[in-house]
């Protein structure tokens, strides 16, 4: 890499791993033609194409995922001996990227972030929202947040957040007055079910527990929806029954716009945790909000 600038470097590894220039622009607070600019300075120092650019997609060519797959490793690297160099000043600085589930994005990092980034003014942190699992390491993350039952187990984990959550099953008043209350989960099977599909196409199937009795059932209704604000909506307008997180549903259950059912069915489950490769060579910025989460639960 010596003859080559490290500069443009960076802007081929953004496009090549967004696989979109105004992404990747909108990442580092740049132009995209500045991107590209950059991109086309570096193919033309190697002779050869390294993304294929159409009017709707980018991607990496053979040479380009090759080089790729060497530089980014490498430019993670640099980022953290410099995120450290700059974290033995006066505090930890640099960028924080994390890709987390659009749930937990939504209700409980806003006050942990805006109290994290308050106390290290220095930091910025990047969060991508999105409910399909990926590589988040292979994709430039320096963490991500899931739950239990999806993280994998050479990962070091950490409680972010409420330390248990549970999901209830709920319908507004009305509904249940033109249809009935169910008593028992297959009961559903008869009723107009609110379902949510996740972003890989998936239909996400209804689980429900109760004494050792484990019953998962995979209803219809009149929408398919893949925003929790919509399956909501459509709730409180009383076109079916809907399942979800309880906190999403609490201040409607609170006022009586929507009741709960089959709430005996419904056991609690371990909230999300905060999870990274290896606690060696940790970027300052990590390494902050590490500590700053296990005070929150100390």
């Amino acid at each position: 890499m010596s003859n080559l600038p490290l500069a443009d470097l960076e802007a081929f590894a953004a496009v090549a791993e967004q696989r979109s220039f105004r992404r990747a622009a909108a990442l580092r607070a740049v132009s995209p033609s500045s991107l590209s600019e950059a991109v086309r300075r570096l193919e033309a120092r190697l002779d050869t194409r390294l993304l294929n650019r159409t009017t709707r997609s980018v991607t990496p060519t053979d040479a380009g995922r090759r080089l790729l797959e060497r530089v980014a490793p490498m430019l993670g690297e640099i980022s953290t001996a410099l995120d450290q160099v700059r974290g033995s000043g006066e505090g930890p600085a640099g960028r924080l990227r994390l890709n987390v589930p659009t749930y937990v994005a939504r209700e409980i990092l806003p006050p942990i972030v805006t109290e994290f980034l308050t106390h290290y003014p220095a930091i910025t942190m990047e969060i991508e929202a999105s409910d399909t699992f990926i590589d988040v390491f292979a994709q430039c993350f320096d963490a991500g947040i899931r739950y239990d039952e999806s993280l994998e187990r050479d990962m070091i984990a950490v409680p972010v957040g409420p330390r248990q959550e549970r999901f209830a099953t709920v319908a507004a008043p009305s509904y249940l007055e033109a249809r009935g209350v169910p008593q028992h989960p297959r009961d559903l099977i008869h009723h107009a079910c609110i379902r949510h599909r996740f972003a890989s196409g998936r239909t996400a199937q209804w689980e429900f527990e109760r004494d050792g009795e484990l019953v998962r059932i995979s209803p219809d209704g009149p929408l398919v929806a893949n925003t929790t604000e919509m399956e909501l909506k459509a709730a409180l307008g009383g076109l079916g029954i809907v399942t979800s997180f309880e906190r999403i549903f609490r201040p409607h259950l609170e006022s009586g716009a929507l009741v709960e059912i089959l709430a005996g069915w419904q056991q609690p489950f371990s909230g999300p945790f905060l999870y990274y490769p290896s606690r060696r060579h940790m970027p300052a910025p990590l390494r902050a909000f590490v500590d700053f989460i296990k005070a929150q639960h100390a």
